[in-house]
């Protein structure tokens, strides 16, 4: 049968698609997908510059059989998608905070627990106790493999009054950044505002906000100390500490040789350091840029992380345990370390 016009360009489309997606398969290219800003190997956020060493390093390391291409700013796809698509195999690699997955997986939801995880020490702790280990097969078994531990700290930015200790909260309208961490600010007598972090500053300028918590980077990044009179730092401790590693597809990860795995395992934990380093730069950063512009400046003590970390017990923690024995077992252990 002879061939139109347009059935040999369909072929030849086709017969191209299959060349190219072999060659992207026999190169070893992986897609890197995150929300966050775009920069360089030295400059911008740190979660995209971890991103951009770890291509660089395990390019170098393999020789150039491996590299990865980094999309940030959620190019790639949507920032809700990446852990869904990292299950299927879709997507290759992603550095997303995890609890960002709690409403497809339950367990999630246990990185960013309001005052589980009180200083980095403790953080650090997790990936060789035994609710790292317990998280690990959890994620395993959803088709998900840890690459990086990373942990950052946070805080509250405040627009007329400090939220330093539960008894601060009382009628403040504060976005807390999860549900659990609503939960928690429920408990200690604040009203609870939800919104996308990228909408806090105009929520605080109108008044429609009084406080808000997020990560130290984005405190820098959304220029809040323009608005804002106080901050809570995370530069001692801190009652809000976000989970976000470096993922990968166990699906991807398996199609590649025991060579390259090995290599892309021993990029990742070798970021970890080069994460915490950046994340307590953050921290002392964000304290001099709004100290700078005249807000007071507040750090937490351990005392005050006590007060939190009973009132999360009784409402989130309670209520992260209560949804089924997995997160029970998680809980458990990860109280071990405090």
């Amino acid at each position: 049968m002879d061939l139109t016009r347009r059935d040999w360009i369909r072929a030849a489309a086709a017969g191209c698609v299959t060349l190219q997606t072999g060659a992207h398969a026999q190169a070893g290219s992986l897609k890197i997908s995150h929300q966050f800003p775009s920069g360089t190997l030295t400059e911008g956020d740190f979660r995209d510059r971890l991103c951009r060493r770890f291509a660089a390093d395990i390019e170098k390391r393999s020789n150039g059989a491996l590299k990865a291409a980094v999309y940030p700013g959620s190019s790639l796809m949507k920032t809700n998608s990446q852990f869904s698509a990292l299950r299927k195999g879709a997507l290759d690699m992603s550095l997303v905070p995890l609890s960002y997955a709690g409403g497809e997986v339950a367990e999630t939801n246990i990185g960013l627990m309001p005052a589980l995880v009180p200083t980095y020490e403790v953080g650090a702790a997790w990936k060789t106790s035994e609710v790292g280990k317990l998280l690990a097969k959890t994620l395993d078994d959803k088709g998900i493999l840890v690459l990086s531990w990373i942990w950052q700290a946070g805080g509250v930015a405040s627009r007329t009054q400090p939220l330093v200790a539960p008894e601060d909260a009382k009628g403040q309208k504060v976005r807390g950044g999860s549900r659990e961490m609503d939960m928690m600010l429920k408990g200690a007598g604040a009203s609870v505002i939800s919104l996308p972090s990228n909408e806090i500053y105009a929520a605080m300028q109108t008044g429609a906000m009084d406080a808000a918590m997020t990560s130290s980077t984005s405190f820098i990044s959304f220029k809040l100390e323009e608005i804002a009179k106080h901050l809570t730092t995370g530069r001692n401790k801190a009652y809000w500490f976000m989970f976000e590693p470096l993922l990968m597809s166990k699906e991807v990860f398996a199609k590649l040789p025991k060579a390259q795995q090995d290599i892309i395992m021993t990029a990742g934990a070798e970021q970890e350091k080069f994460a915490t380093d950046a994340a307590r730069a953050d921290d002392k950063i964000a304290a001099d840029v709004y100290a700078k512009a005249g807000a007071k400046v507040y750090d937490i003590d351990e005392p005050t992380v006590r007060k939190w970390q009973a009132i999360a017990r009784e409402t989130a923690w309670k209520d992260f345990a209560d949804r089924n024995e997995s997160c029970k077992t998680l809980l458990t252990a990860a109280q071990k370390l405090l």
